[in-house]
């Protein structure tokens, strides 16, 4: 599924985001940038230790929620992995849907100021993070969309679902915006 805004593609594909050819994927990352499960354990998995090494290097501090940071993508297809903090739901009164939209944004910063023409993102902070997956594509695709229409670009902004449940919540909203 597709939708164009401007010059710009958002997509929606199922799959495992290790797998994506874009210039950047995007890592569903702690604040710690200590690595864990999910897709953050899968990214460091297939990409091998030197990611690891670059984030402990470059950033001692961590990420705050609703920042990323760039390091290289060590032996994944993709140049750079961008380390995106979302938030831990807490029943969406303590800023949870700014601070997800600030996750995305950020990233699409991140591509631009990296030259990618191409970014994957997973669905952040819907796993052990809790997001409810409507709200998070709600949130997220709004986010995504306003910044392309502000920007126009990257050329492609593509949002790998792993499993059936998160492709629909997410089809259900591109569906909308494509109306």
């Amino acid at each position: 599924m597709q939708v164009r805004v401007n010059n710009c593609l958002i997509e929606l594909a199922q799959g495992d985001i290790t797998h994506q050819d874009t210039d950047a994927i995007v890592n569903a990352a702690n604040s710690r940038l200590a690595g864990g499960g999910g897709v953050d354990g899968a990214i460091h998995r297939a990409g091998g230790p030197s990611i690891m090494e670059e984030t402990d290097r470059k950033y001692p501090a961590g990420c705050p929620t609703g920042a990323a940071v760039a390091s290289a993508a060590g032996d994944l297809k993709a140049k750079y992995v961008f380390h995106a903090v979302g938030p831990v739901w807490k029943g969406g009164l303590s800023g949870e849907p700014e601070l997800l939209a600030s996750a995305y944004t950020s990233c699409l910063q991140l591509a631009i100021e990296h030259d990618c023409s191409s970014i994957a993102f997973p669905a952040i902070s819907t796993g052990v993070y809790g997001y409810p997956r409507d709200l998070a594509a709600e949130h997220s695709l709004t986010a995504i969309r306003d910044f392309l229409a502000e920007y126009d670009r990257p050329q492609l902004v593509r949002l790998v679902l792993f499993d059936p449940g998160a492709y629909g919540a997410f089809a259900r909203v591109l569906e909308d915006m494509a109306e």
